[in-house]
């Protein structure tokens, strides 16, 4: 299955961008798109997705913030930070929303091995850390996906060099007692466009190509699905 790269030189607006995507797996659906990983940049904000609790918005006129249909609960974007809106198509790939997010969390890892950082799943939380000594862990990559007829979009965001001092007005992804990072606050200075290459580099060891056309499995917490 062939899967195109599109990349945004400039940040894209939130709503514009989840209603490019909108459109674009309607064309996968009728058959008349391929496959496609957008890599891209918001502007800073906040997005509050569908089991985000207002409790965990600690500053709401700190920036903006989007209602967002993904999976998952509050998070931040915002330049420095590598996002990656993956939109597949599960009808082939084994309708597994469970193994989609295993399988993001594993590409995720991966990259981050090329870069000599040791990413983790972290008890049973969504997303990708890292330990930053003594057991403390710390967020490097978000994960919240939505699922329409078994089409995939929104994906991953991958922390390179946003100012961390924006995640103050959030309780990330409503895990208390945690913090974030990111690749240049580990020490590493790598650009975004070494970070892309990673990024696709990676994505054929995670993502097979195989046709699989087995039953559904029910969702994971942290992603939408509709049928």
């Amino acid at each position: 299955m062939a899967v195109s790269w599109k990349s945004s030189p400039e940040p894209e607006g939130y709503e514009a961008a989840v209603a490019r995507m909108e459109a674009y797996i309607a064309a996968m659906r009728g058959g008349t798109a391929e496959e496609r990983v957008w890599l891209l940049e918001h502007p800073a904000l906040y997005t509050a997705g569908a089991s985000s609790k207002s409790g965990d918005l600690l500053d709401a006129t700190a920036l903006p913030v989007h209602p967002t249909g993904r999976g998952g609960q509050y998070t931040y974007h915002g330049p420095g930070q590598r996002i990656a809106y993956v939109m597949l198509d599960l009808r082939r790939r084994g309708r597994d929303v469970r193994a989609h997010v295993h399988n993001l969390e594993s590409w995720l890892i991966e990259v981050l091995a090329g870069f000599g950082i040791e990413g983790r799943r972290w008890q049973g939380n969504i997303g990708v850390w890292v330990d930053r000594g003594g057991g403390s862990p710390a967020k490097i990559a978000a994960i919240g996906v939505r699922v329409r007829h078994w089409i995939t979009y929104h994906g991953i965001a991958l922390n390179v060099c946003p100012d961390l001092g924006h995640y103050r007005g959030i309780v990330p992804c409503g895990v208390r007692g945690a913090g974030v990072t990111s690749l240049a606050e580990l020490g590493m200075d790598a650009g975004m466009a070494e970070v892309d290459l990673a990024l696709q580099h990676c994505f054929t060891t995670v993502f097979d190509d195989g046709e699989d056309l087995r039953p559904p499995l029910p969702a994971e917490i942290g992603a939408r699905s509709e049928e």
